[in-house]
């Protein structure tokens, strides 16, 4: 991390460890890491509180006690493709609901050749949680792919059930 304008931490949750970096404008990026958990670096204070906030926030989520995320988030480096299909699944796709890759498309306005163009923005989705790309499901209503591996989409899919509500931990 070379610029003091940003800050990271790798934060410890019951789905394993999230990396989770934030700018002054807002966080950046939640990833699943294998790296141990630490405590926040960077010397920016307003970027420490978006890390500290996601980080809160996510918890709260994982425990229950969240439906929606209110952290500042930064898209920048995304291309507008990828923006405005995370922007519209988060605003479509709420807590407890579930997509298909072509139901997304068809919300974009998009035709049927474009869900693998939808799938590859949702592939490249930095903000894992905060920007719901577990919601997706294949047409068939299986599990497709996630970055953070298929256990982990399921358990935020049970989690977020309406009739299977398991602790995480």
């Amino acid at each position: 991390m070379s610029d003091i304008s940003t800050a990271r931490l790798v934060h410890g949750s019951p789905l394993g460890n999230l990396l989770i970096e934030a700018n002054p404008a807002g966080v950046t990026r939640v990833a699943f890491t294998d790296m141990p958990p630490t405590e926040p670096i960077g010397e920016n204070h307003t970027a420490r509180e978006h890390l500290e906030a996601a980080a809160d926030q996510i918890d709260e989520y994982l425990t229950g006690e969240r439906q929606q995320f209110c952290v500042a988030m930064d898209l920048t480096g995304m291309s507008e493709f990828d923006r405005e299909v995370l922007r519209t699944l988060a605003a479509t796709t709420g807590y407890g609901r579930t997509t298909t890759y072509g139901a997304l498309t068809r919300q974009l306005g998009r035709t049927p050749a474009d869900a693998r163009k939808v799938g590859g923005a949702l592939a490249r989705n930095r903000l894992l949680i905060l920007l719901p790309c577990h919601r997706v499901l294949g047409a068939d209503g299986a599990l497709t792919g996630y970055a953070g591996g298929l256990p982990a989409k399921r358990a935020l899919l049970d989690l977020e059930s309406a009739d299977l509500l398991l602790p995480l931990g």
